[in-house]
C-alpha cells in the first residue's frame, strides 16, 4: 500500500511537471507571437513611410516633367525652341476638355496650373466661357486631399492685338498632388 501511494505521488509530480512545462511553452509561445507583431507593426510603419516617399518623389519628378511633356509644352509655337518650364495655356484648355482619355495617365490625384503673375484678388476657375480671364486651371480633381509639389512656369497664350497675334506669357505655378499612403 505504501508502494501504490509512492507510485501515485511520482504519477502527480511528473504530471506537474508536464503541466509547468507546457505553460512554459505556451507563455513562450504567446511573448514571441507579441514581440512578432510589434516587430511587424513597426515594418509595416516604414513601408507605409517608404510608400509616401515614393509617392513625394514621384510627384516631384512629374512636376518636373510635366511642363515639357508633348501634352503641356509650349514647343516651338511661342518662339525659341527648347523652352524649358513653358506651358501652353491653349493646350492646356483643350486637353482639360478631353481629361477623361487621360485618368490614370499620370497617377495623382490632382494636378492643377495657377496663375500667379499678374495676380487678381479671387481665385476663378478657367472654363471655356471665361478664358483667358481666370487664373486657375483645374485638370485633375480626384481628391480634395493630398500633398501638393509646385513648379513656377511661363504660361503662355496667342492673343490677338492690333490685327496681329501676340504671344502672352505669364507667370504661373504648377502643382500636383498625390495621395498620401495609408
Amino acid at each position: 500500500m505504501v508502494m501504490n501511494i509512492k507510485n501515485n505521488m511520482k504519477g502527480k509530480s511528473g504530471q506537474m511537471k508536464i503541466q509547468q512545462m507546457s505553460f512554459l511553452i505556451i507563455a513562450v509561445f504567446i511573448f514571441l507571437a507579441m514581440v512578432g507583431m510589434i516587430v511587424l507593426t513597426v515594418k509595416m510603419s516604414e513601408l507605409k513611410n517608404s510608400a509616401t516617399e515614393l509617392r513625394e518623389q514621384n510627384a516631384k519628378l512629374l512636376v518636373s516633367k510635366l511642363a515639357s511633356s508633348p501634352e503641356f509644352s509650349c514647343g516651338e509655337a511661342y518662339g525659341s525652341p527648347g523652352k524649358t518650364d513653358c506651358i501652353d495655356e491653349d493646350k492646356i484648355m483643350a486637353l482639360k476638355d478631353n481629361i477623361n482619355k487621360y485618368t490614370g495617365f499620370w497617377r495623382v490625384s490632382n494636378i492643377q496650373i495657377r496663375r500667379i503673375y499678374p495676380s487678381q484678388s479671387n481665385d476663378i476657375e478657367c472654363t471655356p466661357s471665361n478664358y483667358p480671364k481666370c487664373n486657375v486651371i483645374n485638370l485633375i480633381t480626384n481628391s480634395p486631399e493630398g500633398i501638393g509639389q509646385s513648379n513656377f512656369v511661363a504660361l503662355c497664350r496667342k492673343e490677338t492685338y492690333g490685327g496681329e497675334f501676340v504671344n502672352v506669357c505669364e507667370m504661373a505655378k504648377l502643382i500636383v498632388w498625390y495621395e498620401e499612403a495609408e
